[in-house]
């Protein structure tokens, strides 16, 4: 067992030089753990296997189970995702202003890491190796809490990922594992060591994180996505996006859960869209309005208007029926979580009021939902989605977790002698 405050004090004192460290020497410590991935990718699938066995025994669930699994797959998309960070540029040590205060007197805004970020997150391996490549990329130390799940893979996974970065030239510190849930509350106390936490689980367990820490917290709850099915829409775009967006993986934050269907075209689609879903194994619960026009076709189980708060993460979908995009705005911002939804319509006016109006770190048009991921985005990879506004939102990549210092240089200037009339300020921008 470790002490998280001992962990996080070094990591504090390391983060430092974390920062420092060249773009070089990042890239060569990524480009080492996608090789030492996947040479080592036997002992991951035989921890995995072990995690996998005892999660079955305990009866976890098949969405939970399905997050668990790393197989051949997901290691591809890890190394995939690692390959695509290398080949980003470097976020740090970028200007993003130049200004001259006055004569040999010049500000500038340069881009630097966090410091310390402690990420919890839920039972997937793979968001292990996402956080940590992007944290290398990005300067940051980290501080990883997985799931009790896959203790087994995150530990193989932890351990490759830390001799590599440390055998490539990377301060020792710059990253910890976390084991024990009762070291999560002892995560939180870490305010003069961690400058972020980020969170990824439960609604309830990260407004625990959020409710009993001082460090600034970034991250989503929950993943209530919804698409509107507009009257001007194509049938065939609207059944292929609903269906990849509910079931390519279910479990995903960025499934779909609620369909909005224009009342104008709700008794020649309804019919249709049930018998696509019933296809695919999907279990519909609507309004009774909807289950009007779906049970013909499909079972659909009735449900009461203050019931679309769910998240199922699983092969269930709800469907109410709306007046038209207002309405349809209104149920998305009041019952939605801010995350990532879509709208099917050829009409363009329709489509720019929807994308203006929801207040969602995603707004799509005419696809899925699951494209919300940084990946997906060209980031390489994301520490998680952030629903909030402030610092960063939506899928969370290198841009994320980057912030900025001021650099001003002078030659012996005082401020008594603006303050004095003896000189004054000449602001003039340059070209950064």
């Amino acid at each position: 067992m470790i002490n998280i405050k001992e962990e996080a004090a070094k990591a504090k004192k390391a983060s430092s030089k974390m920062a420092a460290a060249t773009l070089e020497v990042r890239n060569n410590a990524l480009l080492s753990i996608a090789r030492r991935l996947e040479e080592s990718k036997e002992a991951i699938f035989e921890a995995n296997a072990e995690d996998m066995a005892a999660a079955e025994e305990a009866g976890v669930s098949p969405s939970i189970l399905k997050r668990l699994k790393f197989n051949e797959a997901k290691i591809n998309d890890c190394v995939n995702g690692i390959y695509q960070l290398v080949s980003l540029p470097d976020p740090l040590g970028t200007v993003q202003l130049s200004r001259e205060l006055d004569e040999g007197l010049t500000l500038y805004r340069v881009a630097c890491p966090i410091g310390v970020i402690g990420i919890i997150f839920e039972a997937r391996p793979d968001a292990l190796v996402q956080i940590s490549s992007l944290c290398l990329k990005s300067g940051n130390c980290a501080i990883l809490k997985g799931g009790k799940e896959t203790a087994k893979t995150n530990k193989v996974l932890f351990d490759l990922i830390y001799e590599t970065a440390l055998k490539e030239g990377l301060p020792e510190g710059c990253m910890c594992r976390a084991e024990l849930h009762n070291e999560i509350d002892e995560l939180l106390s870490c305010d003069k060591d961690v400058d972020l936490l980020i969170p990824r689980g439960s609604n309830r367990f990260v407004r625990y994180i959020m409710e009993n820490t001082k460090i600034p917290v970034m991250g989503h709850s929950d993943g209530i996505c919804h698409i509107y099915v507009d009257e001007d829409y194509d049938e065939g775009k609207a059944l292929s996006v609903i269906i990849d967006a509910k079931t390519q993986y279910t479990a995903a934050c960025n499934a779909v859960e609620t369909v909005l269907v224009s009342r104008k075209i709700a008794e020649r689609f309804l019919p249709t869209l049930a018998k696509a879903l019933t296809e695919n194994r999907v279990k519909i619960r609507g309004t009774k309005e909807a289950s009007e026009l779906i049970d013909p076709v499909a079972p659909c189980e009735i449900m009461g208007e203050d019931e679309f708060n769910t998240e199922y993460l699983d092969l269930v979908l709800s469907v109410k029926l709306v007046e038209d995009v207002d309405e349809a705005v209104n149920h998305i911002n009041s019952f939605g979580s801010h995350h990532t939804d879509a709208i099917i319509t050829e009409n363009d006016v329709t489509a720019e009021y929807f994308m203006q109006m929801v207040d969602s770190a995603g707004v799509y048009r005419n696809c899925s939902t699951r494209f919300a991921d940084g990946f997906r985005y060209g980031f390489g990879a994301e520490v998680g989605i952030s629903t909030g506004k402030i610092h960063a939102r939506g899928p969370v990549g290198l841009e994320g977790l980057v912030t900025y210092k001021y650099k001003l240089y002078g030659n012996g200037h005082i401020v008594r002698d603006y303050a004095e009339g003896r000189r004054s300020f000449n602001f003039k921008d340059k070209v950064v």
